[in-house]
């Protein structure tokens, strides 16, 4: 027994030793190289701070709807539903936010509503939506703010980030600096 419980107290030990400590220093450290420290880009308007790394919740019809969230969009809680695609109270759930978007965009058809505006995403807290999110509600905002759909339409492009490099995943839309530069239009 000896010979195998000394071994193990000390590789326990020793991975305690790596992963609480040399490990999350090397990580640490990697993200104070990144911008604004590891700390997400933080943006500040009327005194007030905004995360633009996670999601804000935007019901105004004046604004774009943000991805819904499962955690009320509270950053100390991240995580997702956990209900299937086939639970039924998951599907009255998403359908009640297709019946409440249809709503406020009488415009559009059921069958052109973008998921990623009826179903949160895993971890609750994604900030972006697809430019096809952006743009299915544009008709609603230019209508509430009474500014030209042309002007709205220019700035969801001025506001779609592409993949990265040219490559990796899809083009987004930060629904917090896309209603931020909303804000700004007069």
């Amino acid at each position: 027994m000896k010979t195998n419980l000394f071994p193990a107290i000390k590789l326990t030990a020793i991975t305690l030793v790596f992963f609480a400590g040399v490990y999350t220093i090397i990580i640490w450290g990697i993200a104070q190289l990144a911008p604004n420290h590891g700390n997400g880009e933080v943006i500040t308007q009327n005194g007030k701070k905004y995360y633009t790394n996670v999601g804000q919740a935007f019901t105004e019809d004046k604004y774009f709807n943000s991805r819904p969230s499962a955690v009320d969009y509270n950053a100390a809680g991240s995580g997702g539903s956990n209900k299937a695609p086939s639970n039924p109270e998951y599907l009255q759930t998403v359908q009640a936010r297709i019946d409440t978007f249809l709503v406020h965009n009488p415009d559009v058809k059921k069958q052109d509503v973008p998921v990623e505006l009826v179903t949160a995403s895993g971890s609750g807290l994604d900030p972006d939506i697809s430019p096809n999110a952006a743009l299915v509600q544009l008709k609603r905002v230019a209508k509430t703010r009474k500014v030209s759909e042309q002007n709205i339409q220019k700035l969801i492009e001025e506001n779609t980030e592409a993949p990265l490099l040219g490559l990796l995943g899809p083009a987004k839309v930060n629904v917090l600096k896309l209603n931020m530069a909303l804000d700004q239009v007069k």
